[in-house]
């Protein structure tokens, strides 16, 4: 996954601002800021695209249409962006079997 630094930042200021919203204790003040939902469905929209954009380098590097250093940049973008997504999956199996252990 290609990390857009603007978009980090982005995030950054999002969760300052609603962490800045629940430390006010403004009761009736909805949080502005993208659901956990719409971040996620971001997040998979953009493993895609670095997919997609690995796949179609590595095809034009096949075909001689793409300079080696391209491809090698777009494959290691998705193997990272594979390694974070694993990454995140473990770490949410992991905290749901700590929940789960948890007495009633």
């Amino acid at each position: 996954m290609a990390i857009n630094p603007a978009s980090v930042a982005n995030a950054y200021a999002n969760a300052a601002k609603a962490a800045a919203n629940s430390a006010s204790g403004a009761p009736g003040v909805p949080e502005s800021g993208p659901s956990f939902a719409d971040l996620i469905k971001d997040a998979v929209g953009n493993v895609v695209s670095t997919a997609k954009t690995a796949e179609t380098q590595a095809v034009a590097g096949i075909t001689k249409h793409a300079e080696i250093t391209d491809v090698v940049a777009a494959v290691t973008s998705a193997e990272l962006t594979l390694q974070t997504v694993v990454a995140v999956r473990d770490k949410v199996i992991n905290a749901y079997q700590e929940i789960m252990k948890m007495p009633i």
